[in-house]
């Protein structure tokens, strides 16, 4: 049970902050850019965190589910599971939010798919001795 609520309260937040990066990133609104600028980023990934958690949730609390099997595999380590997880939340976030528009390419895929790997990987790091011991295999 922990380890769905670590990934509920983590992962929606950062996953909306880093898509908001991205997007700000791939608009080319950064390209000069100010301390105040800064400012209304953060007042704007304040202002849609609901949002964030709104669209978040379930996709966060499904990787949390999908490490939580993992976790129970006997034999498999914890840089092994947090890899897996990753790439699966890369590849997923990638292909979701990665493939549209006329800007399509190498670096928006890149840049949309570290939108879902960070958060898995900090999510399953941070969930790493919510197994129980007779679970893990010795």
């Amino acid at each position: 049970m922990k380890r769905y609520l670590i990934f509920a309260l983590i992962g929606p937040s950062l996953g909306g902050f880093l898509l908001l990066i991205a997007t700000t990133v791939m608009s080319g609104y950064w390209d000069k850019t100010s301390i105040a600028e800064i400012g209304k980023l953060f007042v704007i990934v304040f202002s849609t965190l609901q949002y964030s958690y709104l669209f978040g949730l379930l996709p966060s609390l499904m990787m949390a589910a999908i490490d939580d099997i993992l976790a129970h595999v006997k034999g498999l380590q914890l840089p092994l599971r947090m890899l897996l997880c990753g790439a699966l939340a890369f590849v997923a976030t990638a292909l979701m939010y990665g493939g549209r528009g006329a800007d399509s390419g190498v670096k928006q895929f890149i840049l949309y798919g570290l939108v879902g790997l960070v958060p898995t990987l900090l999510n399953s790091y941070l969930s790493r001795n919510v197994t129980p011991k007779e679970a893990v295999s010795a």
